[in-house]
């Protein structure tokens, strides 16, 4: 495991052992507001919000979900689902809020402090639930649906259990109805199983090395 510097001067991690990194290569941060914050959670107009990611990682998403929740002073709700956490080690690495203010600093720190599998209160307008699980195998039952998916599993050639119609099912029966569903994948056969989930799809440019992104709207449950 590898800390590596991308195009944004933002990290990444880079895994040897599958060839793959965590963030693109030309923007860690760049990328991560593009796919997840300007196209799905500012996308999406509700007043209160319940989002839900796949893969914590980093936990980038996780923090630039918070910042923006409370620029915009919008209550969220925000739960995250990773099977190989990350070591604090590692995280305390991560340049993400290091070149930012003190406070933004403080705020990925209490994230990737607080306990996995409990609500915590990180801020005014935010608040977290860490799941330490596999997807593959998680029951959404008992859990509120949520209004928005950030889909940031490895990609379908690293990752492809997370890449399957069962596994499309079962979020798209965890998306409450006109909810969004964000991924910087554009590949065709992933939006054809989202579609048939239930999901209508349309390709948008993507962030910066990549031409093409998916974005869905939850419009019917599959029959």
């Amino acid at each position: 495991m590898q800390i590596i510097n991308t195009s944004d001067g933002s990290h990444t991690i880079y895994l040897p052992e599958i060839d793959e990194q965590y963030h693109s290569v030309n923007g860690a941060v760049t990328e991560s507001k593009y796919v997840y914050i300007e196209k799905g959670f500012n996308f999406h107009k509700a007043e209160k919000r319940t989002v839900f990611e796949i893969g914590f990682g980093t936990g980038l998403n996780c923090l630039l979900t918070a910042l923006m929740a409370e620029k915009e002073k919008r209550k969220t709700l925000y739960f995250s689902i990773e099977k190989f956490p990350l070591a604090k080690s590692i995280t305390k690495q991560l340049n993400f809020a290091r070149q930012s203010s003190k406070a933004e600093q403080e705020l990925f720190d209490k994230i990737h402090d607080c306990n996995w599998e409990e609500v915590v209160h990180i801020s005014a307008y935010f608040r977290l639930k860490k799941i330490n699980a596999d997807l593959t195998n998680f029951d959404f039952e008992g859990i509120e649906k949520f209004d928005i998916i950030y889909y940031d599993a490895f990609g379908p050639d690293k990752q492809p259990e997370m890449w399957t119609p069962l596994i499309f099912d079962k979020i798209s029966a965890a998306t409450a109805l006109n909810g969004i569903l964000v991924t910087y994948s554009a590949k065709g056969n992933v939006r054809r199983q989202l579609m048939a989930s239930g999901f209508e799809m349309e390709r948008l440019q993507g962030p910066p090395g990549k031409n093409q992104m998916l974005r869905g709207i939850k419009r019917e449950a599959k029959i």
